[in-house]
């Protein structure tokens, strides 16, 4: 059978980390194996809809380069990819499964609130629903008579359920742990539990991918394929990715989403390589792979059954590097947004970005590594005290009045002509080329730490902002 898999989020307004990677180990089982990856949309719980959702998911799976084989916007042999535009599908199945014995009519009023369609938060309840003993006919006249109802699954099987999952291997959970829930509602929508078998059947999923939270729910899952005589999906389960060693990664308390990363100036690709190895051991040492890279070295049975936490200091180191591996035009590119929000003075910016490349970890960094070009900082001229360097007030005043007067002179504003010119200023005076660099630095900036060397923040200024600073500093001092 060809390896089909498929994404299949909700549409609640974002794109948490543990979906995503979800989207990734289903996307890297297809791709490693030929098949195809498959993009559905589950929207039959109409209250956690969100507008523009879905061109949420979209945009996240193009942004890291996840492109799907069949969805809703571009087709395919299995439409529609919308569960909501499927009712009729379902409630087909729905009243077959009833028929075969699989599932019955219930007419209790507490229906609807049992039918409560929130996968992240199931909480099984047990029901001895009384509708269970109405025989067909009986049920059947309730219906023609307008009476709303919804489908409810039978659970008729003693013992114990057993089946194979590609992460945890043999798994047996009894027959009497499980509730006979609702499958189809009463507005004719069918939940969670029972879309997602019809449709992966109906698709032809070989390959079921989700959080091992879904592993007690499994057995009624499978009793649903038999039931229509249908062969179950490969299952793998996936531990879920934790905020620390007891809580759980969540947007709902304030934890990053992909969107957020992004804005935070985190790279798409680099959050994909991160995210592939919350639970996955590719079993050698190395640690950045492309997506192209991981499609061929990827294997299911390689993922992890402890739950993987999250490092945002890992990532940071991760996303640093592929910042470092951009191109320079790339770099800027992805730069020039940050600069236009908090530079407004005219400075190189190409230069700019050539500095700082090698010297931040996300994007986000480049705003508090810049803020003292658009305007330079009130400075304490202690900052000129440095024993490493051998500076303070004195030698500072000196060696910037010499500079001064040399750089006045320069008219080739360029990194290497000023550091020839300010070291040749250094032998000729006997001073260390730090007594030079490190006052000249100190008044270009006002700060003890710079994304760049004396030289360096002198391009990115320019030659008369450099000159103006300089003279400051020694009125200061």
């Amino acid at each position: 059978m060809k390896a089909r898999t498929r994404f299949a989020p909700s549409p609640t307004g974002y794109m948490h980390i543990g979906n995503l990677r979800t989207a990734l180990y289903e996307y890297l089982i297809a791709k490693s194996q030929g098949g195809d990856f498959i993009l559905r949309i589950e929207d039959t719980d109409q209250k956690r809809f969100v507008e523009g959702a879905t061109d949420i998911i979209y945009n996240t799976l193009k942004q890291v380069h996840m492109d799907w084989d069949e969805g809703p916007d571009i087709g395919g042999n299995f439409g529609p990819y919308v569960q909501s535009e499927r009712k009729n599908i379902y409630g087909q199945y729905a009243h077959k499964l009833v028929e075969l014995g699989g599932a019955h009519y219930c007419f209790c009023k507490h229906q609807e609130n049992e039918a409560a369609d929130d996968e992240e938060n199931q909480v099984p309840v047990k029901f001895d629903d009384p509708c269970k003993h109405l025989s067909l006919e009986e049920a059947k006249k309730r219906i023609a008579n307008g009476e709303p109802y919804v489908v409810r699954q039978n659970i008729n099987k003693k013992g114990t359920s057993v089946f194979e999952d590609v992460v945890y291997g043999k798994i047996e959970i009894d027959y009497d742990e499980l509730d006979e829930g609702v499958l189809l509602k009463s507005d004719g929508l069918p939940t969670y539990n029972f879309a997602n078998v019809i449709d992966d059947h109906l698709m032809q999923i070989s390959h079921v991918v989700r959080g091992n939270e879904y592993i007690s729910s499994t057995p009624k899952y499978n009793l649903i394929y038999e039931a229509f005589g249908w062969t179950p999906p490969i299952y793998v389960h996936v531990p879920p990715v934790m905020k620390d060693a007891q809580h759980k990664l969540s947007k709902r308390n304030g934890d990053a989403s992909f969107q957020d990363l992004v804005k935070k100036g985190y790279l798409p690709d680099a959050i994909l390589n991160y995210i592939a190895l919350l639970g996955w051991n590719p079993g050698t040492d190395q640690e950045i792979f492309s997506l192209d890279e991981l499609k061929k070295v990827f294997t299911a049975e390689r993922l992890n059954k402890s739950p993987a936490i999250f490092d945002i200091t890992k990532l940071t180191w991760m996303n640093g590097y592929y910042i470092r591996a951009l191109s320079k035009d790339d770099f800027h590119k992805l730069a020039v947004p940050y600069y236009q929000k908090c530079l407004t003075r005219k400075v190189n910016l190409e230069f700019l970005s050539e500095v700082l490349q090698p010297r931040v970890e996300t994007l986000a960094q480049i705003e508090e590594n810049v803020d003292f070009i658009e305007n330079l900082p009130d400075y304490n001229t202690t900052l000129y005290q440095n024993k490493k360097m051998k500076t303070d007030e004195a030698v500072a005043k000196a060696s910037l009045a010499a500079a001064l007067n040399v750089l006045k002179n320069v008219d080739n504003w360029t990194n290497e002509n000023l550091f020839s010119e300010l070291k040749g200023l250094a032998e000729r005076e006997g001073l260390k080329n730090g007594q030079i660099l490190y006052p000249v630095r100190i008044a270009l900036s006002g700060r003890e730490t710079t994304p760049g060397g004396a030289t360096e923040l002198a391009v990115i200024l320019g030659k008369d902002e450099t000159l103006n600073r300089i003279e400051h500093a020694l009125k200061l001092l």
